[in-house]
């Protein structure tokens, strides 16, 4: 689906594309909120306090020291003292920023910004569903988000509900032609986590496809040309000299935590070796669940989905597969790959209203479970 295929809708449709957000955002509510009770009753059960799993487990833990101390080298809080670099810093700043000026501890502010950040995001998911397929798919687009496997780090102090709510605004703008708001938000997204460089990519490539086409204004395309990749790159340029390695000295920090692009390199040495490990069925999971994700892109190829919404899943499932280290982490790293679940909601959407109201409840009640399996076994780094 080119842009200019959007544009009449945006013309004619605009009650349609304006219709039932707050279904899709109370719907995505009550799937999270199963999932944030389950992980509160989890806490409570085990005699913890009643936020711990929220606040305290994995990376939320650096999330919290940053927004407390910043990314200063003198802090005991940090084991090496260059580790706090790896973590790309607007979380941590929003977060000092509401600890200064609202009457709640850092934990607290957290908490507050990530289940804003999930709402903002459940909004935008039914704008983009809706104008791409209708509102129907809007509202199941924004449930299916909530109810991913994964989705608890939706609830916690973790990046997952900012930067996909920078991701799905951004391209959200885009076809709807606002550029300079699209890269504005390319650049929070770029500050956010290191996957934003899917979200520049995704504008810049739409505003390259339009100047190409020869489409006026000019300024606004090439103003989002030139600002979508500054949050990206000057954080990875200022962390890199920070760290004392130069130009490419991010990289370096992401090799301290054992991380780095390899081209998938890794992901199929672990394939190997868990067949020569006898557990060919880990093996077998593993690659379809690569699998998967082609064909969900391809799927999205041949549903004619729009070229920014291609590249930013593209590119996002290109990072997660073409990366080692932390191989646990990447189903969350994939939770703002909504464009994978773009074919889903429009399948879903096919089917009568209880049938996919099963399903999601079903899908719902798995996803809690999930949350809580994870969050009670992160010293395995499954977060």
């Amino acid at each position: 689906m080119a842009l200019a295929d959007i544009a009449p809708r945006l013309r004619t449709g605009g009650l349609a594309v304006a219709r039932e957000p707050a279904v899709a955002v109370l719907a995505y509510l009550a799937a999270r909120a199963a999932g944030a009770i389950a992980l509160a009753g989890w806490a409570l059960a085990g005699g913890r306090p009643l936020l711990s799993p929220f606040t305290q487990v994995g990376d939320a833990r650096w999330y919290l020291a940053i927004a407390r101390h910043g990314y200063a080298a003198d802090v005991a809080a940090y084991p090496n003292p260059k580790e706090p670099m790896a973590f790309f810093p607007l979380y941590p700043w929003l977060v000092r920023t509401a600890d200064l000026v609202l009457p709640f501890d850092t934990a607290a502010c957290a908490l507050l910004l990530s289940w804003s950040a999930a709402l903002l995001t459940a909004l935008g998911l039914f704008r983009l569903g809706t104008l791409l397929h209708g509102p129907r798919t809007g509202v199941l687009l924004a449930v299916l988000w909530g109810v991913l496997p994964h989705a608890v780090v939706e609830s916690m102090a973790y990046t997952e509900s900012l930067f996909t709510a920078c991701a799905v605004w951004s391209l959200y703008a885009v076809l709807r032609g606002q550029w300079v708001a699209a890269a504005a938000l390319a650049v929070a997204a770029g500050l956010t986590r290191p996957t934003g460089i899917a979200v520049v990519a995704a504008v810049c490539v739409a505003a390259l496809a339009a100047l190409l086409h020869r489409r006026r204004p000019y300024a606004p395309l090439l103003a989002a040309l030139f600002i979508a990749p500054l949050g990206w790159a000057g954080y990875v340029l200022w962390s890199g000299r920070a760290f004392g390695g130069g130009l490419t000295g991010y990289f370096a920090i992401q090799g301290s935590w054992g991380s780095h692009y390899d081209f998938g390199a890794g992901s199929l040495h672990l394939v190997a070796d868990q067949l020569a490990a006898g557990r060919p069925e880990i093996a077998l999971a593993l690659v379809t669940a690569g699998a998967a994700l082609v064909a969900l892109i391809v799927v999205g190829v041949r549903q004619r989905q729009p070229l920014p919404l291609l590249v930013f899943s593209t590119v996002l499932v290109a990072i997660v597969l073409g990366g080692d280290g932390y191989f646990h982490s990447r189903p969350r790293f994939l939770l703002p790959a909504f464009g994978l679940l773009l074919p889903l909601a429009v399948l879903l959407s096919r089917l009568r209203t209880r049938t996919a109201a099963a399903v999601l409840a079903a899908a719902a009640v798995l996803s809690a479970l999930c949350g809580v399996y994870l969050v009670a076994h992160t010293g395995t780094a499954v977060l």
